[in-house]
């Protein structure tokens, strides 16, 4: 055999030699082919007949790990092939094939490459791979070599096994019921695909940091580690487990966390751990453990993940197949078991039941129909139930059946049946649908109805002797007060009328001023009064307590007296609330002489504003809306009350003063119109520790500042040419003081005794810039119908409505419309004037 060199400098063999008798190629076709063999990517050698390397590729360099191939050429060929994995069966190949091959016989089959360190030293790794080894011949035909021509078929090979291997875990968990024993055979056939000495599953106690093992698979002369064993006594890596995190180590001697004398111990040089994680818990373990060490590639890694998974996803199946057997059975004897408890109940219940269609025909009852209502089962199947019900309550039967028919539940229906004795009883429906038919329960509330009415008659007769026992505390203390001041005004006319008649005006100016003191006294009794009964009108206006608390703050300080002292404690960004202004300052005018009255001795008055928010259980405490509210409290350090006087505060005429020093009226006033306000009034109160009355009103979120009181001192301007002011009154003496008034003041006067009158002059051409009417008018017209009338003629009209007495349902929510205000009887003929000038020109 001659040596080539080829284009890359890499010996091959001369035109001498030729494969299997082809002619050898030469010249171009030589140095083509000789290309050819070099950049093929199988292992290509060539030998001479004593078998020393001629020839090896790049390929094959690279294949079998060499730096170069110059120490090959006087190696023989067969020191770089196994015909067997086992090392001991070295030398199998020169006598099984190369005999036959240099005989002339060709061979293929499978062969393993020996891996070369960088030093060019065999590791004792092999390659698999499948080859071909073929004689080669001179020119005469004679062989005088062999050529070996091998393919890498491992990871062909991996890969069908791999896949042999998915196939046969996918068959094998099919089987197999126990979760345990499915982990266990994933184990198995993950260490008999890689080639490992064991494999297996076990139960975590992340706790105790122990792994439990029911059985593994090992090969012939591995022990088992089956039983329970403790991570920290085999190193740290416990800490990557409850992270989730795979441990892998190709060797332990080499590796930190590793007690490596330890895994010695258990075979277990090298080992993949696999972590099951479950809800964040680390729970189970496939572990793969090696007794020599090992390389564990990705691939490795990447098939064992994913044998894991499948196996995970296979037992998680099988738990919830588990699963749901078990609910099935548990529902199955649930369902039993409440059959016989609904069979128990129909027989036992006291409660009519009854299944009919949505037309009402019955088809099947229970025995209490008996009890209740005399009927037997053969007395009612067959028949409608509209046979049975009282007429007047079949519209609304048949209108409930109808609710019934469209998927609704009836919660509650009553309906009278026919007893058998002709009578009715009253029977309390729970029903609902169901496949076209209606599955109702009906309980006998005749008894409950009948003593409801009669609960009810025996209420509705104790308000009415609580309303006569009110009326008649009304009555005494309203012709106490009046006959009073009664006297004080016929008096004082009387000896006017008679110094009048003598020519005798010397000093007749106090008993003007004592029936006046009089009369004024006499219209703040109806104030309380009204204002306790809910019923007096009120003039709202937006309003800030604090500014209104310091207006009166001299005035409180002046009537408490020296002995008390005065602390007035403001919240800052106070909101504004709507409420009559003039009946707040007589509210708090109020509790702060009761303050006084509560603190003989002397002591501390505190007048407090807040802003608070009511939640659903603050509010529900204070019988209030949940929202936003402004809170006035007045508190004292007196004596304080009694629950039981406490409770009482707000009845009418009820005092714990001395008689005479009250009328008992003050607190049932506030507590009226802060409740007409839409507010409540709330006392805490200790005896010997004193009280503090707390108001609460809502707060208004309209936009614009707080109204302003009225002056009073300032002069009313006279009216201007051709003003005229319609006065609607039923009483002549009103209607004719307004009526000088207005005179008095440049108007021109209009007069009618009622709405039907003065709704006549609105509906004619004459000029009316105001209209001055009572709210309680006779003929079936009252003031607010009557101006209700009047706008629809006369949209922009101004409407003042004067009124002793109103209901709340006349003025409406108790706010009235823009351009209508409202002057509470008795007024002064000033105030009169001043509110008619200030609405024909705001």
């Amino acid at each position: 055999m001659t040596p080539y060199s080829s284009p890359s400098d890499q010996p091959y063999p001369g035109s001498g030699s030729a494969v299997h008798g082809a002619r050898p190629p030469d010249g171009d076709a030589a140095r083509g082919f000789a290309a050819l063999v070099q950049q093929s990517a199988d292992f290509i050698a060539m030998a001479a007949a004593d078998g020393t390397v001629d020839y090896l590729n790049e390929a094959g360099r690279r294949l079998i790990g060499l730096a170069d191939t110059d120490a090959l050429y006087s190696r023989p060929l067969a020191s770089l092939v196994l015909l067997a994995d086992d090392p001991a069966l070295d030398g199998r190949f020169e006598r099984e094939v190369l005999a036959g091959v240099l005989g002339g016989t060709p061979w293929r089959g499978d062969l393993g490459l020996r891996r070369h360190d960088a030093e060019g030293c065999v590791t004792g790794a092999t390659i698999l791979a499948s080859c071909t080894v073929f004689p080669l011949r001179d020119r005469q035909g004679r062989v005088s070599g062999f050529g070996l021509v091998a393919r890498d078929v491992a990871q062909a090979r991996q890969a069908a096994l791999r896949t042999q291997a998915r196939v046969e875990l996918g068959d094998r968990l099919r089987e197999l019921d126990d979760p345990a024993e499915m982990a266990r055979t994933a184990a198995e056939i993950m260490g008999r695909t890689l080639g490992v000495s064991r494999a297996g599953y076990g139960t975590i106690d992340a706790v105790r940091e122990t792994i439990t093992i029911e059985r593994d698979w090992t090969l012939p002369g591995i022990s088992s580690l089956a039983g329970t064993l403790r991570f920290r006594e085999f190193g740290s890596y416990i800490e990557d487990l409850k992270r989730g995190e795979t441990v892998v180590f190709a060797d332990a001697e080499t590796d930190p966390r590793t007690a490596a004398a330890a895994l010695e111990r258990i075979e277990a040089r090298s080992l993949v751990n696999l972590p099951i994680v479950e809800q964040g818990h680390f729970v189970a373990l496939f572990y793969l453990n090696n007794k020599q060490a090992r390389a564990w590639s990705e691939s490795e890694l990447d098939f064992v993940r994913e044998m894991a998974g499948r196996a995970r996803e296979a037992i998680e199946r099988r738990r919830a197949q588990h699963q749901l057997h078990r609910l099935a059975d548990d529902l199955q004897r649930l369902v039993a078991q409440r059959t016989a408890e609904r069979d128990r109940m129909w027989r036992l219940s006291s409660d009519v039941m009854l299944v009919v269609t949505l037309e009402g025909a019955i088809e099947s009852v229970n025995p209490a129909w008996h009890s209740v209502l005399d009927w037997n089962e053969t007395d009612l199947l067959g028949h409608n139930c509209a046979e049975l019900i009282h007429p007047d309550d079949l519209p609304s039967t048949q209108a409930e059946l109808g609710r019934l028919s469209t998927g609704r539940v009836t919660q509650h229906f009553e309906n009278r049946y026919r007893h058998r004795d002709g009578s009715y009883r009253w029977l309390a429906w729970t029903a609902v649908p169901e496949g076209g038919r209606v599955h109702a329960v009906g309980r006998d509330v005749t008894e409950e109805k009948a003593s409801a009415e009669a609960r009810q008659l025996l209420e509705a007769q104790l308000r009415q002797a609580q309303k006569m026992e009110a009326v008649g505390q009304l009555s005494g203390g309203i012709a106490h007060d009046f006959n009073n001041l009664l006297t004080g005004i016929t008096g004082s006319l009387e000896l006017l009328g008679t110094r009048l008649s003598q020519g005798r005006l010397q000093g007749v100016e106090r008993y003007i001023t004592a029936a006046t003191g009089a009369a004024g006294r006499a219209a703040s009794l109806t104030h309380r009064l009204l204002a306790f009964s809910r019923r007096q009108t009120l003039d709202p206006r937006p309003t800030n307590l604090n500014r209104l608390i310091g207006g009166m703050e001299e005035l409180v300080r002046r009537t408490v007296g020296p002995t008390i002292t005065v602390e007035v404690v403001q919240a800052g960004g106070l909101w504004i609330t709507l409420c009559d202004p003039n009946q707040l300052e007589n509210a708090l005018l109020n509790l702060c002489i009761n303050g006084r009255d509560a603190m003989p001795a002397g002591g501390r008055l505190t007048i407090e504003t807040a802003n608070s928010w009511l939640d659903e259980r603050a509010a529900r405490e204070r019988d209030l809306p949940p929202g936003q509210y402004v809170s006035l409290s007045v508190s004292d350090t007196g004596v304080g009350m009694e629950p039981e006087t406490a409770s009482r505060a707000f009845d009418p005429f009820f005092t714990t003063k001395p008689l005479g020093q009250g009328t008992g009226l003050g607190l049932s006033m506030i507590y009226g119109f802060v409740r007409q306000s839409g507010g409540q009034v709330r006392i805490y109160s200790e005896i010997g520790q004193g009280t503090t009355m707390a108001l609460y009103l809502p707060r208004h979120h309209a936009d614009g500042a707080e109204e302003s009181a009225e002056v009073a001192a300032s002069p009313i301007p006279p009216a201007e040419s051709g003003e005229a002011v319609l006065v609607v009154d039923d009483e002549p003496t009103v209607r004719m003081l307004v009526a000088d008034v207005l005179e008095e003041l440049g108007y021109r006067a209009i007069e009618a005794q009622d709405g039907a009158s003065g709704l006549q002059v609105l509906q004619s051409g004459t000029r009316v810039d105001l209209l001055v009417t009572d709210v309680g008018l006779p003929g079936g017209m009252n003031g607010r119908q009557l101006a209700d009338a009047a706008r629809r003629e006369r949209p922009d009209l101004k409407v003042l409505f004067i009124t002793g007495y109103a209901e709340n349902a006349v003025i409406g929510t108790g706010l009235l419309a823009p351009g209508m205000e409202l002057l509470t009887k008795p007024f002064a003929m000033s105030t009169l004037g001043r509110r008619i000038r200030n609405m024909i020109e705001p």
